[in-house]
């Protein structure tokens, strides 16, 4: 078979999936959205099952994944087509023309741990003159945000060589905030200790469990030495300097050894050199800077089989691309899970705000985060 004929048919396959998913959402027109979920459910169910190539089990799985697909795309054509906004439109348009042109240089700002904090340097990088207030623990910060006591709150989100920051993913639900900016700061990590103290001296080290394993390596090379998680790196590099011991060490920020007069033992401690966090930048009302082309959602599933897959057709549908995805299991419910999404994409497209609005009006939970831009 020559290429021009496999082009007329390529040409011929693009037609019929034209008509087909035109043809599907004039069908649903009439329908409630339950009643066109339904009804396609069904037809979908007995085509998939009636798929039969004599035996040739390869061809057929090929065939139901072509088939799914179209179906999933149908979908989203439809809801798009078909699907009504909901207030949450409303409150994106109302953020994009309330919100200031120029990101603010300075505000009240939450960030976790003490002075040479990590959220600290982040901090200081996104605002010129921030008033920062220090938290003990991540669930502060988004306390502090909520409660208004602070304007904005700085939080880890995930580390490109130990992964996500779960703890702060866990926090989400329970806490009603936007992202307004994020920010994608190079983390360097050394071990830090008394004046005059050795590496043949350390018996003990200091520091989160984010910076462990991201120096694992490090500390798998010197198993005699004890290892102890705290809240903060930068709260690690004052324990040792406030403690009365010489045989104690911290795995901290450079920042931290001119802060609490420590000198770095070693500085080739961490994983990889390409070590980066990305932290979120949180208000309690949503705002929309200029520029933002980042959108973060959150949302529950419904326990059936495809549901994830049919979800992430939407936005492949609109050629939007997701840059993570991120599951946490639901307390106290069995194999549910929501499920965290950046997406590459802006609210000043009519076709995402519908989308958003179609997820906002499903059964299932969902909260729009936030539409930002990342520095």
């Amino acid at each position: 078979m020559s290429e021009e004929e496999i082009r007329a048919i390529d040409r011929q396959v693009a037609e019929l999936i034209s008509r087909r998913i035109q043809m599907t959402s004039e069908r649903e027109q009439g329908m409630t959205p339950g009643e066109a979920a339904i009804h396609g459910r069904r037809y979908e169910r007995e085509f998939l099952t009636g798929i039969d190539r004599n035996g040739d089990a390869e061809m057929e799985s090929c065939e139901r994944v072509l088939f799914q697909t179209l179906f999933n795309l149908s979908h989203s054509y439809s809801a798009t087509r078909n699907g009504e906004k909901t207030d949450l439109a409303e409150r994106i348009n109302r953020a994009i023309n309330e919100t200031p042109k120029i990101f603010p240089s300075k505000g009240v700002v939450a960030c976790q741990g003490v002075e040479g904090a990590n959220s600290q340097i982040a901090c200081d990088k996104l605002f010129t003159c921030p008033n920062i207030m220090y938290f003990r623990t991540f669930d502060g910060v988004f306390q502090a945000v909520e409660s208004g006591l602070c304007e904005y709150g700085i939080l880890p989100i995930e580390n490109s060589s130990y992964g996500s920051v779960t703890s702060v993913y866990d926090l989400m639900r329970s806490h009603h905030f936007h992202i307004i900016r994020s920010i994608k700061l190079q983390i360097n990590h050394r071990l830090l200790a008394k004046p005059g103290t050795t590496m043949a001296d350390i018996k003990e080290i200091y520091s989160h469990e984010q910076a462990i394993g991201q120096c694992s390596r490090f500390l798998k090379d010197n198993r005699n030495i004890k290892v102890t998680i705290v809240e903060n790196t930068a709260i690690a590099a004052r324990m040792v300097a406030d403690s009365d011991r010489k045989d104690v060490a911290s795995i901290s920020s450079p920042d931290c050894a001119g802060l609490y007069g420590l000198n770095i033992l070693r500085d080739d401690i961490q994983n990889t050199d390409h070590n980066y966090t990305r932290f979120i930048c949180i208000s309690k009302d949503m705002a929309i800077f200029p520029g933002a082309n980042k959108v973060s959602i959150m949302l529950a599933l419904g326990h059936t089989p495809g549901s994830l897959s049919n979800t992430l057709a939407r936005f492949s549908s609109l050629g939007l691309n997701l840059t993570k995805i991120e599951s946490r299991p639901i307390s106290g419910r069995d194999f549910e899970f929501m499920f965290y999404l950046d997406v590459e994409a802006s609210v000043y497209s009519d076709a995402v705000v519908t989308l958003l609005c179609q997820l906002d009006a499903d059964p299932a939970a969902f909260t729009f985060l936030g539409c930002y831009s990342e520095v």
